[in-house]
């Protein structure tokens, strides 16, 4: 991963990784490259849907102040 993916590239990445790891004709030395790649984006993606979750669960007041987001009924 050379440059900075968001989170749509890292996804297709991930199935591209998968869909060759389950053709099973990958050398072995070659599968064990693309598990440690898909691991590498498997973390990606979890890092940025937490960080997603993060900023979700804050909203700006009406005086620019941050305040955790309470849904309806909480």
């Amino acid at each position: 991963m050379k440059k900075q993916m968001n989170f749509e590239e890292a996804i297709a990445a991930l199935e591209q990784i998968v869909l060759k790891l389950e053709q099973g004709d990958v050398p072995l030395e070659e599968a064990i490259t693309y598990f440690k790649e898909g691991m590498e984006l498997s973390k990606l993606c979890d890092d940025k849907l937490k960080h997603v979750e993060q900023q979700m669960t804050t909203i700006l007041s009406e005086d620019g102040q941050l305040r955790p987001f309470q849904g309806e009924g909480t």
